[in-house]
């Protein structure tokens, strides 16, 4: 059975055949100086009647692995980092394929207009003069045609998407109702903890009888607190922190910013109350919880707008992905290794 090239892959495949005849050429007429030659074009994928180039995958890898390089990786890990990202980088580009055959087959379109209004928009955004616009993309290596070229594929991308996938998205009460009943410790009102500190700092190379000593300082200090002592005034005098002056004030907190170990400390206690020296990794700290503030919760009705935005990102995301699977389905696609 005869096989078939869509027309387009088979003028490349000409192209690169002639570009390799002369290349073979300078080669033999070099003198054997050249003894090998990294290709530099070739085709990665096909994607129903399009390709995808080793030059479209290598400018869209450019930044990723010169971050992987730059960071030092072990050989191995570095590796590993590139074979994915290269994975996801051409999966990107297929969906992208897929994305624009589907433009062309709906024959969506956009006007000039609508591509000036968003580079205006950028320009205003950034506070670009046109001037400033066209040396920011001569440093990317883009002429403002190409530029151009991309803004309107994005915008044709985005109204594909909102064709295919957002119009066909609903969110109802129910749906809202569910999720903020479901997500009751998000939308309830918080404590949060206005704290105050005594610390003494114990030096990195000190030994158990340095410990001890400074450990019996605090619990001296402890001593006065029961006894009466004011907190602030005592953190005024005894607290090496730069926050000594202000009688320890570290403002306000809620348990879920805390490390552990000063959210079991604190979980539960009341305004007024201090706790026992603990022994944390800045040095040895008491605390004071010198108020509980109750922050006011979201109602369903107040909360009802962001929900249903949450909701919405989840969804189009879920619809999306199953939408360019179908894509991929449907597509014949040939990733040539």
């Amino acid at each position: 059975m005869k096989k078939y090239y869509p027309k387009r892959i088979v003028t490349y495949l000409i192209r690169c055949a002639i570009y390799f005849t002369i290349f073979c050429g300078l080669c033999l007429s070099s003198t054997n100086k050249i003894e090998s030659a990294e290709i530099v074009d070739r085709i990665v994928a096909v994607v129903n009647d399009d390709i995808i180039t080793l030059f479209d995958l290598n400018h869209l890898l450019k930044p990723y692995v010169e971050k992987i390089e730059q960071a030092n990786y072990p050989e191995d890990t570095a590796q590993e980092m590139l074979y994915k990202v290269r994975e996801n980088a051409l999966n990107r580009l297929i969906e992208k394929k897929l994305t624009d055959q589907e433009i062309k087959r709906t024959k969506m379109t956009i006007g000039e207009k609508e591509i000036d209004d968003r580079i205006e928009q950028i320009k205003k955004t950034n506070f670009y003069t046109d001037e400033g616009l066209r040396k920011e993309l001569e440093k990317d290596g883009l002429s403002m045609e190409e530029y151009r070229q991309q803004i309107k594929d994005q915008i044709l991308r985005i109204k594909l998407i909102n064709y295919e996938v957002k119009s066909k998205i609903v969110i109802t009460t129910e749906d809202i109702k569910s999720y903020y009943e479901n997500h009751q410790s998000k939308y309830a009102g918080k404590e949060k903890y206005h704290l105050r500190n005594i610390i003494m700092k114990v030096p990195p190379f000190a030994d158990n009888d340095d410990k001890l000593e400074i450990k019996s300082k605090m619990d001296a200090v402890l001593a006065r607190l029961n006894a009466g002592e004011s907190f602030e005034t005592l953190a005024m005098i005894y607290s090496e922190s730069s926050l000594a002056a202000e009688g320890g004030d570290l403002g306000l907190f809620d348990l879920d910013s805390l490390s552990p170990q000063l959210k079991a400390a604190i979980n539960g206690m009341q305004a007024g109350e201090f706790t026992p020296v603990i022994d944390t990794d800045l040095g040895y700290q008491i605390f004071l919880v010198q108020d509980v503030v109750k922050t006011q919760g979201k109602s369903l009705e107040d909360a009802s707008s962001e929900i249903e935005k949450i909701l919405f990102t989840e969804v189009i995301n879920k619809k999306f992905e199953t939408w360019v699977d179908d894509l991929r389905k449907q597509a014949h696609i040939k990733i040539i290794r």
